[in-house]
């Protein structure tokens, strides 16, 4: 199923709960797309920044360059950085209202941009600003996208908001519409006035960006939305409370038209290393009947608890023999 998805896609999400090994899939899905010959870039957007941890080298905000198969395939990682991309996006946003407005409102325009840096739905924002110019760099650079996501409530808002800033950019367009014709009705009557076409050429710049942004947000919500290009798996452990939070995001990304391509559930325990594990995994098996009754008809894929750490390539390499 994995595996199938992946060959079939440009652009995967890797989701689910904290802790059970979203990063470890991601890493190893992109590792074996890799080994068959596939440029790949793995994105982690989650602010933990386990993916340098997992492959034991440093990963930052530009492609580093994680694994090859000596020939056409490559496997390069990149960790969002949050803190840097909300800053970047503030002072893009800080330079564009600076553009519009006169000198002496500047310092309003800073002080706006200060509280805004805590403001509800900032970073969001900033991440999928993020995402959008990584997915545009990336398409002519990359065959598959593997975006190894943060935790399910934020992943979830995330691919909601596409279609909300898409929408709330077109607001803007409608109201920047009818001031411009107040604005054209007014320098009708002057026409020799230099700040009329100052005024107009603002209100084009104006115009320009909110029209580059909406153009951005409907692309990304496309793509999102595209079965054929793009599938989201769900990550989960076989116990109550992740399987539970696993069958709430799954209906929330249907609601969103997003397409679950299957769940993977992680880390199961062997049935022949003592009775501990042995026992464990009987409870397994009982969350396991209850995810299938939750999510009747999905796609599941299990893959074994693995020995040792999950640390470095043939770690990874371990795993993605699992896949198959």
């Amino acid at each position: 199923m994995l595996l199938e998805l992946a060959a079939d896609r440009s652009l995967l999400f890797i989701g689910g709960k904290g802790g059970v090994g979203k990063t470890s899939v991601s890493s190893a899905l992109g590792l074996h797309q890799a080994r068959a010959g596939r440029r790949v870039l793995l994105v982690s957007t989650d602010p933990a920044h386990n993916l340098g941890h997992l492959w034991d080298r440093p990963v930052g905000d530009e492609p580093v360059l994680l694994a090859d198969d000596g020939g056409s395939g490559v496997l390069a990682g990149v960790e969002i950085d949050p803190t840097a991309t909300i800053e970047h996006h503030l002072a893009q946003v800080g330079q564009t209202l600076r553009d519009f407005m006169p000198d002496h409102l500047h310092k309003q325009v800073d002080a706006h941009l200060h509280l805004a840096r805590s403001s509800p739905g900032t970073h969001e924002s900033a991440i999928l600003e993020r995402i959008a110019e990584v997915v545009e760099l990336a398409e002519r650079d990359y065959d598959l996208m593997i975006f190894d996501t943060a935790p399910s409530g934020h992943t979830a808002r995330l691919l909601a908001l596409p279609e909300i800033m898409s929408a709330w950019t077109e607001g803007l367009l409608n109201r920047r519409t009818k001031a411009e014709k107040f604005g054209a009705a007014i320098r009708a009557l002057d026409n020799d006035d230099p700040e009329s076409s100052e005024g107009a050429n603002r209100d084009r710049r104006i115009r320009q960006v909110l029209t580059q942004r909406r153009g951005k947000f409907e692309k990304l919500r496309g793509l999102i939305t595209d079965p054929i290009l793009c599938s989201f798996v769900i990550v989960v452990t076989a116990e109550r409370v992740p399987v539970l939070e696993s069958a709430e995001l799954f209906h929330q990304l249907e609601r969103l038209g997003v397409k679950v391509g299957g769940v993977v559930v992680n880390r199961l325990s062997p049935l022949d290393q003592g009775e501990f594990l042995a026992a464990k995994r009987t409870q397994e098996e009982e969350q396991l009947g209850k995810l299938g009754t939750l999510l009747p008809g999905a796609d599941i894929l299990t893959l074994p608890m693995l020995g040792g750490d999950l640390v470095g390539e043939p770690a990874v390499a371990q795993l993605a023999d699992q896949l198959r």
